[in-house]
């Protein structure tokens, strides 16, 4: 099993964190370092070290993140507008965190996906 990581304390509070949505599977939070006007994080509860460990038992989880990544947009007000839903995998993919996370971003145009 993966290492805990502070993800971890932030889903059981253990690191009080002011949380935009929980239930069984999934923890949503801003970021605390962000790179757009809204940005949050979706965290399964449950710690997936990388998008290389996701398994056929995760299917639900994943979906999970998705429509509450959707549902957050929608009270952000920026369904309409547009956002970007990114996850990060491995040091070359620039994941930071060893606990997947979806990162909801928006609130202002984003740009390209990659600048190079």
């Amino acid at each position: 099993m993966a290492e805990e990581t502070i993800f971890s304390k932030i889903i059981r509070q253990e690191i009080p964190t002011p949380l935009l949505y929980q239930d069984d599977l999934v923890t949503a939070f801003s970021d605390i370092a962000p790179k757009a006007k809204v940005h949050i994080l979706i965290v399964p509860n449950e710690l997936i070290a990388t998008a290389n460990d996701i398994e056929a038992e995760h299917e639900q989880v994943i979906g999970r993140m998705y429509t509450v990544a959707k549902r957050l947009a929608k009270e952000q007000g920026i369904d309409q507008s547009g956002y970007r839903l990114i996850m990060n995998c491995n040091d070359h993919g620039g994941q930071e965190v060893y606990h997947i996370h979806l990162h909801l971003l928006g609130g202002e145009p984003l740009g390209p996906l990659l600048a190079k």
